[in-house]
This record gives C-alpha cells, sequence and structure tokens, in this order.
C-alpha cells in the first residue's frame, strides 16, 4: 500500500540524489497504474504521484519549490542542510 509516508520518502530520496528523476518517474507511472493508496489519503496521495509522473516532460520539470508544495501536500516540509564536502 502507497501511504503519503511512502510517497515523502520517494520525494526524499530524489532531492538526496539517491535516486534519479527517471526512477521516481517510473516509480509514480507504477503506482498509479496499481492504485493501491491509503483510502484516508488516496486524493492527495495521487494527486501528488501523478505530478510526479510527468515530472520527465521537458514542459514539466521538478522544481524545488515544486518538491516543497508536493511535501506539503503530502504533511511533510522540507529543510535544507549545508555541509563542507
Amino acid at each position: 500500500m502507497i501511504t503519503k509516508k511512502t510517497t515523502a520518502e520517494k520525494i526524499e530520496a530524489y532531492l538526496h540524489h539517491e535516486t534519479t528523476l527517471a526512477q521516481l518517474v517510473e516509480w509514480s507511472e507504477n503506482a498509479m497504474q496499481e492504485g493501491d493508496f491509503d483510502l484516508k489519503d488516496a486524493t492527495a496521495i495521487s494527486s501528488v504521484i501523478s505530478r510526479l509522473g510527468v515530472a520527465d516532460v521537458k514542459t514539466f520539470g521538478l522544481s524545488w519549490d515544486e518538491c516543497e508544495a508536493l511535501l506539503h501536500q503530502l504533511g511533510y516540509s522540507a529543510h535544507v542542510e549545508v555541509t563542507a564536502t
């Protein structure tokens, strides 16, 4: 079952460069096909996953601001930490 947390974790992995945009899009396309969303949050989850599914189209892309907004829809927030390399 796909939950808000699962979806937020996928976005987080993308922001941390642990997964590529192509992998995020593929996951979201598969998730939409399966449609196994947590019923109490299905509207929010499907809205966010639908948006992620088109992120590989040049006109849509996926900016930091959009990731923040998508996380907010799921009840999460993003914070940036800058460290020396």
